[in-house]
């Protein structure tokens, strides 16, 4: 990536909705030539999509969690399944296989207490080599993700 690819990347991730004028403005390009790289940044896998980004407040989902799970297995087979099964459950926004004391860290977006303890209880327990699970409820959110840092990315010639 250039530094023009950067700046178009760095504005589409602050908002996905930058015309393609809009690109070619703030670089001095024409949109012919802003089109090109958007779709080379496409194919090239840097940008793999555009979305809206939701309030889950205001779709009444006001409790988030962290659940921390160890598989009581380390096969491929047991791993497999409860990967499959963590990505069939809708309130998991996001799951990441981590290192240290816990395999998995799993994080949750719930409308409510009750909500969570349905989703602890009955949806992550009931998952065949879960072994162990811990809960944490988020507070606050300090930072969300609003994209990645592009400072560290090497220039093209």
């Amino acid at each position: 990536m250039d530094s023009t690819d950067k700046r178009i990347v760095e504005a589409l991730q602050k908002n996905g909705r930058t015309t393609n004028v809009e690109l070619a403005r703030m670089n001095d390009l024409a949109p012919s030539s802003m089109l090109e790289r958007v779709r080379r940044l496409e194919e090239k896998g840097v940008i793999q999509g555009y979305r809206a980004i939701l309030n889950p407040k205001a779709l009444g989902y006001s409790v988030q969690a962290m659940v921390m799970i160890n598989l009581d297995r380390h096969q491929a087979g047991s791993i497999d399944i409860f990967e499959d099964k963590i990505r069939a459950v809708p309130e998991v926004r996001a799951c990441y296989h981590i290192t240290g004391q816990y395999d998995y860290i799993v994080h949750l977006v719930v409308q409510d207490i009750e909500h969570l303890g349905e989703v602890v209880k009955h949806t992550l327990a009931s998952i065949d080599g879960v072994e162990k699970q811990e809960t944490f409820l988020t507070l606050s959110t300090i930072k969300e993700d609003l994209g990645y840092s592009l400072e560290r990315v090497d220039e093209e010639d």
